[in-house]
């Protein structure tokens, strides 16, 4: 990001990280955007962009609050708890309750990298990917 674009942002009284962080599983996140949420104390509404390289497998994990993912690039397979898995492509949509556990979610192309827009509303400074099955 470049320093003017940074302190535009913060004059808006926006938080925009800028650090991809990539994992083993074949999965970059991306931060975009996060800002509490006025009318709703204790929330914040944050925004990642997630890249999942052809044939990951990422492993099970559930998130912190609802999220709406919209497929950006590719196909993702995402199998939520005890679901049968479903194919979702670029263009589509889908909403993830809370404690929902990611038992499938993989990017079924050998070739191409499947992206997304993930939109969080979860409680303020939560982690927002947690390994694992939801308890």
């Amino acid at each position: 990001m470049s320093r003017r674009l940074a302190v535009l942002a913060l004059a808006l009284g926006l938080a925009v990280p800028v650090a991809a962080r990539a994992d083993a599983d074949g999965v970059t996140v991306t931060p975009r955007f996060a800002h509490e949420l006025a009318n709703v104390p204790g929330q914040r509404l944050s925004a990642v962009e997630v890249e999942v390289a052809p044939g990951a497998t990422p492993a099970p994990h559930h998130h912190a609050g609802s999220v709406y993912v919209y497929v950006l690039a590719g196909t993702i397979r995402l199998g939520l708890g005890g679901e049968e898995p479903k194919l979702y492509h670029a263009g589509d949509s889908f909403f993830e309750p809370p404690g929902s556990t990611h038992a499938v979610s993989d990017n079924p192309s050998k070739t191409e990298p499947a992206r997304l827009l993930a939109v969080f509303v979860a409680p303020d400074r939560a982690q927002l990917t947690i390994p694992g099955a939801a308890k």
